[in-house]
Formats: C-alpha cells, sequence, structure tokens
C-alpha cells in the first residue's frame, strides 16, 4: 500500500534513510553508506537539508560529519553531540542545534522533536584508546510541511512509554529497528507499532548481517497476530516508498 503523503523514503540500507518532503526537502537519517547494504556511497549524495543523527555508535553516526562538511544541513542532535561536533566538523558547527529528550526545534523548515530511545551510545575511539560518549541515544519525529509526521526510532527496545509518544507526537509513521540482538525483533516492534499507533511501518536495521536475523515478514505475522492492521512496507536497500 502507498503512504500517499507526497513523501518518498528512501532506504539507504542498515538505518540510512533519505527521506524527500512536500516542499521539497531531503532529510537524512543515520547516514552510514559505508553499509554493505548500500546502494550508494557517501560521496554520490548529492543534498541534505536536514540531517538527524540518533546516536554515536559508528554504524549510525557513519559519513554524517562529511556530509555535513559538505552541505551545511541543519543538524539538531543530542547535546554531548554537538558539543563535539563544534570541534569535529570543518568550518564550526554554525548549523549544529543542540537539544535534549522532550524538546522541540524548527529546522529546516521541520519542527523535529527529540524522542528517548533505550539503547547505549558508547563507541571506541582511536585517538583516545578509549570509549567516546556522545549522548546517550534518541529518537525523532519530524512534521513534514503538510502536518505528516514521521518517527525514526534509532536503535531501541521497545518501552512502554513509546505510548507517551503517540500521545504526545502523533506520528503516522514509524522506522524501526527488527533486526534483534542489539535493538528490539520483530516481536518487540509489533508492541511497539501497537504502542505509537502508526499506520504505516517502515522496517530498519535489519538484514545489514546474518546477526541481524528479523525480517519485515514476521513483523507482518507479529503484528496480526495482536490484531494490529498497520502496513509493512516490504522493502529492500535501495527501494523507495512514497
Amino acid at each position: 500500500m502507498a503512504i500517499g503523503r507526497d513523501t518518498s523514503f528512501t532506504w539507504l540500507g542498515h538505518a540510512a534513510v533519505e527521506m524527500r518532503t512536500p516542499g521539497g526537502k531531503v532529510v537524512l537519517f543515520d547516514p552510514w553508506l559505508g553499509n554493505p547494504k548500500s546502494p550508494r556511497p557517501a560521496d554520490a549524495v548529492e543534498r541534505c537539508d536536514l540531517l538527524l543523527v540518533t546516536h554515536g555508535h559508528a554504524d549510525h553516526l557513519g559519513d554524517a560529519v562529511a556530509i555535513g562538511a559538505r552541505f551545511r544541513p541543519a543538524w539538531p542532535c543530542i547535546h554531548e553531540m554537538s558539543l563535539w561536533l563544534a570541534r569535529r566538523l570543518p568550518g564550526g558547527s554554525d548549523a549544529v542545534i543542540g537539544m535534549n529528550k522532550g524538546g522541540t526545534v524548527e529546522a529546516a523548515g521541520l519542527r523535529v522533536s527529540m524522542t528517548t530511545a533505550e539503547h547505549s551510545a558508547g563507541d571506541w575511539s582511536m585517538d583516545a584508546a578509549s570509549t567516546l560518549y556522545l549522548g546517550e541515544p534518541a529518537g525523532f519525529v519530524v512534521e513534514l510541511e503538510n502536518g505528516f509526521r514521521v518517527y525514526h526510532a534509532g536503535d531501541t527496545d521497545v518501552f512502554g512509554d513509546m505510548a507517551l509518544i503517540r500521545e504526545r507526537f502523533k506520528p503516522d509513521l514509524a522506522m524501526l529497528p527488527i533486526g534483534g540482538h542489539y535493538t528490539m525483533d520483530p516481536a518487540g516492534a509489533a508492541i511497539a507499532v501497537e504502542l505509537l499507533g502508526v499506520s504505516h511501518v517502515l522496517p530498519i536495521h535489519w538484514g545489514t548481517f546474518p546477526i541481524l536475523a528479523g525480517t519485515p515478514a514476521e513483523l507482518e505475522a507479529a503484528i496480526r497476530v495482536r490484531g494490529g492492521t498497520a502496513t509493512v512496507h516490504h522493502w529492500q536497500p535501495g527501494d523507495t516508498v512514497s
């Protein structure tokens, strides 16, 4: 089933998604385009107006600094990541907007709200020979020009306060991890769909490696067992859903 809200989503593998909005803006989520399933290298990105990175793990931060340096997109991110970017992003961090969970900012003509995620966020720093901490993990709800609301959960397990995300931000579509092992699996994601009340689900963070074994078919089956009717889009890296 088509989404039908003048918005397109292209899966770039793993948790990386390119969204094109009704107003013509290009949003990149978690652009690790060096992932083994990516259909596009980072240097093939032609535009980015809004950049959203859910947490500091390398498989999500990925190519964000290079893309941020090229295009200077609006970049709302958690406070600690913004402090790091101020020293890391070539040319300074004038486009970076430090924020935290519960906050909402206007960025690139869109409303961006930061939500909770249940995960970790430290990664290894070769330079420091220690763990680099870039703030707690988060999710984002983005309200588009036509009022359509999309939620990128980042890496997370299901948690009960997804019901509060539904109450506060009313997302219409959710990009949810389903691979398991590092995040929730399809059974957990089916509960998340129920808590969020979304009509459309784009499964992410699955199939990149064998250990991320959850599938969209398993998610759809788990939703139906719970009596849900949300549409699960069975996409592959490189596919566009609109």
